[in-house]
């Protein structure tokens, strides 16, 4: 992975603050540092992959597997399955399936129907058991699955990845003989894709967790303990919170590839519910270009200067070539022999030399492919320059207070005890 700045100078007050930013995730002296399980994920989880292979065994002998789970228990998977998933065609092994994920009624209507001829499973990914979305999506499911086969049965094509001792899908869990996996009091739902939060359900899906968490632990090598300008995490956190100062309220991660699409899902939330606090914040947005340049490119390129752009940039790709033509009725034949990346890539420089014309500061971060390895060192690189961003701002991290209002006005309309005015 590499970085690589257009339109702007790293400020050494900005560099300095994320310096010391970084120290105070290191140290575990900041605020929120009961969350900082994710650090040593890597190389922890490592050793426990025969154990998520074995239990995502079981799931794959059936036709579909729904994950159940929302916010950081859903968004990291996703991300994965649709990076690596093929763009068309049905993927081999189980057919994939989200639910939980909204409270969208026909939605779950619709996925109901289509289960009571198949034979599926579950992955429900809580660590309360009571979040309100999942909860009731796996209340769904658990009764259409033990109308067909009985409790017992129906366990065993269950896998709840959940709190180790306490909490309602715990107890459902050890009670009812579910397969079962721990969610870590120290880590946080956002920061958990590379524990059996992610880890199970991308085994269950074919994807090579081993080789995720090689490209984490080669990433977390790189970081930790490197407290220089040049760590990539120090710079960008330089680059967003040193723009932030200058007036620049939002960034916009740009991808090129549509299965990145996700990929930008899980980083907004990710830096939106982690530095959205106390007043403060950049605003995260995506786009997926070139697609979106028909649709947002004019007021990118012209509109207020409140932004600025992360550009995901992957250097190789498996792509046809475009073929010469006796009729050039197109007058594409200029292109002739050129592969569609390669076209991809030409237009990803024209786009940032004309936004950076325009004003817009940007920041390349280029991989070589999307592949596990590479989205293993991409998920750990977010997650800590994440850290470091925020310590910089001068916010908790790890913490989600605004979150928790819209919860408790909709529990007190829906009449829920405990809730009234």
């Amino acid at each position: 992975m590499q970085l690589d700045f257009q339109n702007i100078t790293l400020s050494e007050a900005a560099l300095k603050s994320s310096q010391e930013a970084r120290k105070l995730l290191e140290s575990r002296s900041g605020s929120g540092r009961e969350f900082l399980g994710w650090l040593s994920l890597p190389e922890e989880e490592a050793g426990r992959v025969q154990q998520y292979l074995n239990i995502a065994a079981d799931l794959q002998k059936l036709e579909a597997v729904i994950m159940v789970g929302i916010g950081g228990s859903y968004l990291g998977f996703k991300c994965l399955y649709e990076a690596l998933k093929p763009a068309v065609g049905q993927p081999h092994g189980p057919e994939i399936l989200f639910a939980g994920h909204s409270l969208d009624g026909d939605y779950h209507r619709q996925l109901l129907e289509y289960l009571e001829g198949r034979e599926f499973g579950v992955v429900v990914i809580s660590k309360s058991g009571t979040t309100t979305e999942p909860a009731i999506a796996f209340r769904l499911l658990w009764s259409l699955l033990e109308k067909k086969h009985g409790a017992a049965e129906a366990a065993r094509r269950v896998c709840a990845i959940t709190d180790k001792s306490k909490g309602t899908l715990r107890q459902s869990a050890d009670n009812l003989g579910f397969h079962s996996a721990v969610i870590a009091d120290d880590v946080g739902g956002r920061f958990s894709v590379l524990s059996p939060v992610g880890l199970i359900p991308a085994a269950v899906a074919g994807i090579d967790i081993y080789s995720l968490l090689q490209g984490a632990m080669e990433m977390s090598d790189r970081l930790r303990g490197k407290d220089g300008p040049e760590n990539p995490a120090i710079q960008y956190s330089a680059y967003r919170n040193g723009l932030y100062e200058e007036g620049k309220k939002i960034e916009i991660l740009v991808y090129y590839q549509h299965a990145l699409q996700y990929l930008a899902e899980w980083w907004k939330q990710l830096y939106g519910e982690s530095e959205g606090k106390d007043g403060k914040g950049i605003f995260p947005a995506s786009a997926g270009f070139t697609t979106d340049l028909h649709s947002l490119g004019q007021w990118i390129q012209d509109a207020e200067r409140s932004i600025f752009q992360t550009i995901l940039d992957v250097e190789q790709a498996v792509s046809p070539q475009i073929q010469k033509q006796d009729n050039d009725g197109d007058g594409l034949n200029f292109l002739a022999g050129r592969s569609v990346h390669d076209v991809n890539r030409v237009a990803l420089e024209a786009t940032r030399k004309a936004h950076g014309e325009g004003g817009v500061p940007s920041l390349r971060i280029s991989i070589p492919a999307i592949d596990e390895f590479n989205l293993g060192s991409l998920f750990y690189f977010f997650e800590y320059a994440c850290g470091v961003s925020a310590y910089s701002l001068g916010v908790n991290p790890f913490d989600q207070p605004g979150v928790e209002a819209y919860k408790k006005s909709m529990f007190r309309m829906l009449g829920k005890p405990g809730y009234e005015i």
